[in-house]
């Protein structure tokens, strides 16, 4: 094997785990906050067409991925209004998110199919291998690396990181020693919403720079068990998210390669059979314990 063809596996490898470690890391904050968002899909669709729609018309990707962000954190914050505010129930709500974003997101998308737009790729071109590898990503690339060292130090170092996991532990707690429990709770849901929203643009941005319905592929669903499989833990979740990312660049470097003793359709599971064989495998080994946020999914009723 040449070390070209190593080098693009590598970063086809890096390529396909961006996005799946933005989208975690988001949910993972949601998550220690005590907040359940199973609408990763929906706003990862809905930050893809709002990237593409604006790189598309502006020129400019980097403008478009802004208003990615942009556009996962305002359908976050509708969420948030119906479990936070209304106390709707946490998982009938994200998932009527994620079929809320795939739908909004084809009628948006349906002038842009087709059409292709700049790619927000490296700033600068190498020849070389090793440096293609390691400097010739797409920005969002290092960006993501950055956020996992930052999301890792603002819940372990940081004061605020702290208020963040009491309030996931025990929201009764913090909200009577004066933390207030619903704001908090507010501002994770949009980080994690942002962050969806930006990982849907790495799909028309980057990976395929340009717009087609269901463009994500359900990877918000993988994002999603990548924080149970890394048991709400920034270091094990950018592990996870590049060994996933492998599973997928392998998977289609076997259909390119014409590997013939499986069909096509196992080969594009492959993915979403290592969630389910991950996640089975993280339960039968933890039955009587776990890493998960004590106060999960459960709504927050403050007293009278």
């Amino acid at each position: 094997m040449s070390l070209d063809l190593v080098v693009a596996i590598l970063m086809a490898a890096a390529g396909a785990a961006t996005p799946l470690l933005i989208a975690a890391l988001g949910e993972l904050v949601v998550e220690k906050s005590g907040v359940l968002n199973l609408g990763v899909e929906g706003m990862m669709l809905i930050g893809a067409v709002a990237g593409f729609a604006v790189s598309y018309t502006t020129g400019v990707p980097a403008l478009g991925a802004v208003a990615a962000l942009l556009a996962g954190a305002l359908v976050s914050l509708v969420f948030a209004l119906l479990t936070l505010s209304l106390m709707a129930n946490q998982v009938a709500t994200g998932l009527a998110l994620a079929i809320f974003g795939t739908g909004v997101s084809a009628l948006a998308g349906a002038p842009f199919v087709g059409i292709t737009t700049t790619t927000l790729g490296p700033l600068v071109a190498f020849d070389d291998p090793i440096l293609r590898l390691l400097f010739g990503q797409s920005p969002l690339v290092y960006l993501a690396l950055l956020l996992t060292l930052a999301v890792w130090w603002f819940l372990k170092h940081s004061r605020q990181g702290l208020i963040l996991r009491a309030v996931g532990e025990s929201s009764d707690a913090a909200h009577a020693i004066g933390y207030p429990v619903l704001k908090i709770r507010y501002l994770a849901v949009l980080f994690g919403g942002a962050m969806a929203g930006l990982a849907g643009s790495y799909y028309s941005l980057v990976l395929t720079p340009m717009w087609a319905e269901r463009l994500t592929a359900g990877r918000g669903w993988i994002a999603i068990a990548l924080v149970v499989f890394a048991s709400w833990k920034p270091g094990r979740l950018l592990l996870g998210a590049y060994l996933f990312g492998f599973v997928i660049t392998m998977e289609l470097q076997a259909k390119a390669a014409g590997f013939a003793l499986f069909a096509p359709e196992f080969l594009s599971a492959l993915p979403y059979l290592a969630t389910i064989v991950v996640l089975a495998v993280i339960s039968l080994g933890r039955r009587n314990a776990t890493h998960a946020p004590a106060c999960l999914g459960k709504p927050f009723r403050p007293a009278v």
